[in-house]
């Protein structure tokens, strides 16, 4: 909901079980790009930590590392470094998990900026859907711009339109 860029969407039933397969098997590729606070001391790497839904009547649901969740990975590489420990990073997640790749950076020391579920503060969240690949016949890809309130953060980590 909080994060801008690429969608996907299938307007009938046959198109939406053909695209479901598709994530499921693993075959649409996928690409995040998020400003993180705090950026990982290593230039790539790959967070495999399993996810699992939480809820209290308080807070509400969210997901959180656990050894009985569901299994989870995200590969990571840092793009571009900024001040007061902002980092830009590159993400692709081996799987499809429900909140994955703010958990994972979470679960990294380095929450996405404006993520207060997270950790990474208030207001608008850092994380852009950046670019999918869908092996349809001919194949699909799309490229997102990151949106105007990402812009001066990516900049100071090095990003030039």
């Amino acid at each position: 909901m909080d994060t801008a860029g690429c969608l996907v969407l299938g307007r009938t039933k046959p198109a939406l079980a053909l695209l479901g397969g598709f994530f499921a098997e693993g075959r649409a590729a996928k690409t995040y790009w998020a400003v993180v606070r705090g950026g990982p001391a290593a230039e790539a790497g790959e967070v495999s930590a399993r996810l699992m839904k939480r809820s209290t009547a308080r807070d509400g649901w969210w997901m959180a590392v656990d050894p009985a969740g569901l299994p989870a990975a995200t590969a990571w590489r840092v793009l571009g470094r900024g001040p007061e420990g902002l980092a830009w990073l590159e993400l692709t997640p081996r799987t499809g998990r429900t909140h994955q790749i703010r958990v994972h950076c979470a679960h990294l020391g380095c929450p996405i900026l404006g993520d207060p579920r997270y950790g990474g503060g208030e207001g608008r969240m850092h994380l852009l859907a950046r670019s999918i690949a869908l092996p349809l016949d001919p194949p699909v890809r799309a490229t997102a711009e990151p949106p105007p309130h990402m812009r001066e953060a990516l900049s100071a980590c090095g990003w030039r339109p």
